[in-house]
Parts: C-alpha cells; structure tokens; sequence
C-alpha cells in the first residue's frame, strides 16, 4: 500500500519548499497553505521561526528516476 510522506517541495517552492511540501501532502492549492502560514505568523508571531526549524527538520524528496 503507498504511504504518504512529507517532504520538501521541489517544484512548488518560494524559499524552503516547506508550504509547497504541505499542500501536496494534503492535496490542496499551496496558496492557501502560505496564507494561513502568514495569518499565524502576524498573530502569533512565532510562524516565521517554525517555517524555518521545519525547513531544517523536514526532509528533501529524492528525485524519482
């Protein structure tokens, strides 16, 4: 059976490839995924150093051949 993964973007990707990583792990359009990135971050502040502490935990996609 195929097991989902989250990984870095390589296509869809503006910085890290994080958001991008999580719309197509959840099948969705990636723009909504930076939206609420940057709601949260604006309210709670703390958005923009978990982008980045996930950009160094969430792992790269190998390239398939």
């Amino acid at each position: 059976m195929y097991e989902k993964k989250l990984y870095k973007s390589r296509k869809d990707r503006k910085i890290c490839g994080v958001c991008g990583g999580f719309a197509e792990f959840f099948g969705i359009d990636s723009t909504w995924i930076r939206i609420i990135w940057i709601i949260f971050s604006c309210i709670y502040g703390a958005g923009i150093l978990a982008y980045f502490l996930i950009a160094l935990a969430m792992p790269n996609k190998l390239e398939e051949w």
